[in-house]
C-alpha cells in the first residue's frame, strides 16, 4: 500500500482543494479508513467555504479561455489524460480497491473505464454536430449550434469513486466546460490521485490550469454550497434518491441544470423458457459484484413459478461457492461493504424483511471468521412477495429478492411496480416475450436488456434511468448535449424581411 500511495502522490495528510494548484485548505480533517481491515490509511484537510470560493473563481476564469479553444484541441488534452491514466492503471486500480473495497479486477476495470471514456471523448471532440433546418422564408438559412455551458459541478458516489467522474469530466471537457468535482467523503483519496494525474497533463500544455478542479468536504457544507451556487450552470450528481431530490430542488430555485443518476431497484425477469445457466451467471454477478453496491446491482429476480425452485437451488449453490475476503487477493470475488454504517443498513433491512414475512434462504449474517475487518457480510437470497414494502426500496447491500410470477404480463407489472427505473433485463428465448419487454408497454427503465444482466453497461450508450432514478444521462450516445447550450440561428441573405407564419406587418 505504501508503494501505491507514493507513486500516486498520496501523503499522510492531503489537501482537499485543487484549482490548478493545491490550496492550503482550512476545513475539518477527514479520516479515511480502508474497509478491508478498518485501518486508518490517510487524512484529508477538507475545503472550507473560503477555499470553495477560490476554486469557483478560478474555474470561472479558466472557462472564458477554455471555451474558445477549438474542440479538437480540447480533445487532445483528454487524449493525453487517457495516456497518463494508462501509466497509472495498476496503482490507481489498487487504490480504488484499498479505499472502497471492491475486488481488484473491478478496481482495475474502473480505471479501464476511465481510459475508454477518454478515447470516446477524443472522437466526440470532432462530432459536436448541430442541424440545418429548412426555413419557410425565402432567402433564409436556419441552423442550430452548440456552445459550452460554463462551470459544472460533479458529485460522485463512493461505489464508483473515479469512473463516474470521467463520464462527466471528459465529455464536459471536450464540450468546453470547466468543472468542480466533489467526491464522496468516504473515498477522497482516489479523487486526489486522479487530480494529480490530470495535473501532470495540464502542466505540459498551454491551457488554463483550473479546468479539472476538486473540492473535498462534507455534503452539509461544501455540498450545500455547490448545489446552491448560481455560478454553477449544471450539477451532475450520483447518489441516493433523497440526495437527488435535494440537488434538484436547489437547482430549480436558481434555474440551474441537473443530471441525476440516483437509485436503482433493478429487476431481472426469468421466464420458463430461459437458458438458466446464462441467467444464473448474470444474476450472480449482478447481485454479488461490488458486494451489491452498484446502482445497477440486481436486487429483484422475477422468476416464473414453474422454474423458481430449480433456479433457487442453483443460485444457492452458486452463492456458496463465492470466495469472500480481502479484495486485493487473487481469486476473491466479493470484498467488504464500504463501511460499518453500511453493515448496519444491511442488518436493519434483514430485520424488516423478516417482520414483513420474507424467507431468507441463503446468507443473512455478518462474517467474522477468516476476514480482516468488520465490514464483511454474506450475500443473501430472500423469497418475498411483490407487495412487501421493503421490496419497493433500494437497500445498497448484497440482498437479492426472489419473486414468483405466473406469466409475462404479471412479470412486467411487478417489474415496473417500484419507484426506481434504472436497469432491467429479461431472460427468454421467446421472441414475443423479449419484444413485449422492450416495447412501449414493457420495461419502464432507462436500460433494458435481453439475455444479459442489469450490471456492467458499456460507455457507448447513454447511461441513466427514469422515475426516481432521476432521468439523467451520462457517457455515450448524445449525452454530451446536456453539457452544452443549444442555440438556433437564422440568417437572412435576401433583400426582403418576410415574417414567419405569413404574418403581415407593413407600415
Amino acid at each position: 500500500m505504501k508503494e501505491v500511495f507514493e507513486k500516486l502522490g498520496i501523503s499522510d495528510v492531503n489537501s482537499g482543494a485543487y484549482c490548478g494548484e493545491w490550496l492550503d485548505t482550512s476545513g475539518e480533517i477527514i479520516e479515511v479508513f480502508s474497509p478491508i481491515d478498518d485501518s486508518l490509511i490517510a487524512k484529508v484537510k477538507s475545503a472550507s467555504e473560503e477555499d470553495y470560493e477560490i476554486v469557483t473563481q478560478k474555474a470561472q476564469e479558466a472557462f472564458k479561455i477554455w471555451r474558445m479553444i477549438p474542440a479538437p484541441q480540447r480533445g487532445e488534452i483528454i487524449r493525453q489524460i487517457g495516456l497518463e491514466l494508462r501509466k497509472h492503471k495498476d496503482n490507481l486500480g489498487n487504490l480504488v480497491t484499498i479505499e472502497m473495497g471492491k475486488i481488484l479486477t473491478e478496481g482495475l476495470g474502473e480505471v479501464q473505464e476511465m481510459i475508454d471514456m477518454a478515447d470516446f471523448a477524443v472522437g466526440l471532440s470532432r462530432q459536436l454536430y448541430g442541424l440545418t433546418m429548412m426555413s419557410e422564408r425565402p432567402s433564409h438559412r436556419m441552423y442550430e449550434q452548440w456552445h459550452p455551458l460554463g462551470v459544472i459541478g460533479i458529485i460522485s458516489a463512493f461505489n464508483f469513486p473515479v469512473a463516474v467522474w470521467s463520464w462527466n469530466a471528459f465529455i464536459a471537457g471536450v464540450c468546453g466546460d470547466t468543472m468542480i468535482w466533489k467526491p464522496s467523503s468516504s473515498t477522497p483519496l482516489t479523487a486526489i490521485a486522479v487530480t494529480k494525474i490530470v495535473h501532470k497533463v495540464i502542466e505540459k500544455n498551454d491551457v488554463p490550469k483550473a479546468i479539472f478542479n476538486l473540492v473535498i468536504g462534507r455534503g452539509s457544507t461544501i455540498g450545500e454550497r455547490l448545489i446552491n451556487d448560481k455560478a454553477i450552470q449544471l450539477i451532475s450528481a450520483t447518489g441516493s434518491c433523497n440526495m437527488g431530490k435535494k440537488v434538484h430542488q436547489a437547482a430549480a430555485k436558481r434555474y440551474g441544470g441537473v443530471i441525476l443518476e440516483l437509485g436503482g431497484n433493478n429487476g431481472i425477469i426469468v421466464m420458463e423458457d430461459a437458458n438458466l445457466e446464462l441467467a444464473l451467471k448474470a444474476v450472480l454477478f449482478g447481485a454479488v459484484g461490488t458486494a451489491g453496491q452498484r446502482c445497477t446491482t440486481t436486487r429483484r429476480v422475477l422468476i416464473h413459478e414453474k422454474i423458481c425452485d430449480t433456479f433457487a437451488e442453483k443460485l444457492k449453490k452458486a452463492y456458496s461457492s463465492v470466495p469472500i475476503g480481502n479484495p486485493l487477493n487473487e481469486g476473491i470475488l466479493m470484498g467488504p461493504l464500504v463501511d460499518k454504517a453500511t453493515v448496519k443498513i444491511y442488518l436493519n433491512a434483514l430485520d424488516i424483511i423478516k417482520e414483513q414475512g420474507g424467507e431468507i434462504i441463503y446468507g443473512g449474517k455478518v462474517i467474522t471468521e477468516n476476514v480482516l475487518g468488520e465490514c464483511y457480510v454474506e450475500p443473501t437470497i430472500i423469497l418475498v412477495k411483490n407487495d412487501m414494502p421493503i421490496v419497493q426500496e433500494e437497500t445498497f447491500a448484497p440482498i437479492l429478492y426472489l419473486i414468483k410470477i405466473r406469466d409475462i404480463d404479471e412479470a412486467i407489472k411487478f417489474h415496473n411496480d417500484v419507484p426506481q427505473g434504472l436497469s432491467s433485463a429479461i431472460f427468454t428465448n421467446n421472441l414475443q416475450y423479449s419484444e413485449q419487454f422492450l416495447s412501449h408497454a414493457g420495461s419502464d427503465c432507462g436500460i433494458a436488456n435481453v439475455n444479459i444482466g442489469t450490471s456492467g453497461a458499456e460507455i457507448g450508450g447513454a447511461f441513466g434511468g427514469e422515475k426516481e432514478t432521476g432521468g439523467g444521462r451520462e457517457a455515450g450516445s448524445d449525452a454530451w448535449k446536456a453539457y452544452m447550450r443549444r442555440q438556433t440561428n437564422t440568417i437572412n441573405w435576401g433583400k426582403e424581411i418576410p415574417l414567419a407564419q405569413g404574418v403581415k406587418f407593413d407600415v
